[in-house]
């Protein structure tokens, strides 16, 4: 059970981030937490983030990145077309709340920053072909092309590395974690294909015999594995990669992997002495607005996750 003071805190927040709090923490009544759901493009982050798209279907200009970024900008950027569907669809917003056939208008307008490829066709790119497969299921796009990509360019040990282009052998935790998380939503939404299952499984095995945090040559721990940040981005984290589990478990109806338990411990350990996970960095990158926290301050949106995988561990154990 979620303390009362802390599960206050996080019900004073964003439609955004509330409905899925009154879901998934608060176990509020359906209609409840789908009425504040509702809200999100009418308030908020929400409607903050639907007022920046462009006629044209694109936020900034760009597909990952902004028509005016530059090399010089410190951080990566935020605000593309792909990273403002990425929130928004995080969001719960309905496709409905874009503008009309978003998914047309991206099909013509939209090209990606690698040779022009066309948006919906994906690129070389893992994250990016990944956060695209979501993206598109859930804007009724057709994504087929992407879907058949991720089979074909597994690598041999399980999973996939965005360099592969540049000659890379080897999974990457990020890489990794970002592909099976755009499978999975792309499958819970569109029910999608026994070749992409088969990759996703195999893929969530690779991070599974590394204790989600280890290397398997040696069982050392990569550090920035327990480095907490939200929003998430492309990063990768033990949070982000036992929310995935989580996510892959209720969908398919199976218990928490015993695997886990290191990870969950690590979650679990970096609690702060308030009931809270206070943000331990910021990605930086030109942002539209800030969601979330400063660096040393609770944040909203790592504790959320936390506490929800905590309690959907635990809860298994009962």
């Amino acid at each position: 059970m979620v303390e009362t003071p802390v599960l206050d805190w996080l019900l004073d927040s964003d439609p955004s981030l509330r409905w899925r709090v009154e879901r998934d923490l608060a176990r509020a009544p359906e209609e409840v937490w789908r009425a504040t759901r509702a809200r999100v493009p009418h308030e908020g982050f929400g409607a903050a983030l639907l007022a920046r798209q462009d006629p044209d279907g694109l936020w900034a200009g760009g597909a990952y990145f902004p028509a005016d970024a530059s090399r010089d900008e410190p951080g990566q950027p935020w605000t593309a077309t792909t990273w403002s569907l990425n929130a928004l669809r995080e969001w719960g917003v309905e496709p409905g709340a874009l503008r009309p056939d978003t998914a047309g208008l991206l099909a013509r307008n939209a090209r990606w920053e690698y040779e022009g490829l066309p948006y919906w066709s994906g690129e070389v790119d893992a994250c990016i072909n990944a956060y695209t497969l979501a993206n598109g299921a859930w804007l009724g796009a057709d994504v087929s092309a992407i879907a058949d990509w991720f089979p074909r360019h597994r690598l041999a040990d399980g999973g996939w590395n965005c360099m592969w282009v540049e000659g890379a052998t080897r999974s990457s935790f990020h890489s990794t974690l970002n592909s099976v998380r755009g499978i999975l939503d792309h499958e819970v939404r569109t029910g999608g294909t026994a070749a992409l299952r088969e990759a996703r499984h195999a893929a969530q095995e690779y991070l599974l015999e590394r204790a989600l945090f280890r290397r398997l040559s040696t069982g050392e721990p990569h550090p920035w594995a327990t480095h907490l940040a939200y929003p998430f981005r492309w990063h990768y984290s033990v949070l982000r990669a036992v929310d995935h589990f989580r996510a892959a478990s209720l969908h398919e109806g199976t218990a928490p992997d015993p695997r886990l338990a290191e990870a969950v411990g690590l979650i679990r350990a970096a609690r702060d002495a308030d009931g809270t996970w206070h943000q331990r960095q910021r990605y930086e990158g030109r942002v539209w607005f800030e969601v979330d926290a400063p660096p040393g301050e609770p944040s909203r949106g790592l504790t959320f996750h936390a506490l929800r995988v905590l309690d959907w561990w635990d809860t298994a154990r009962e």
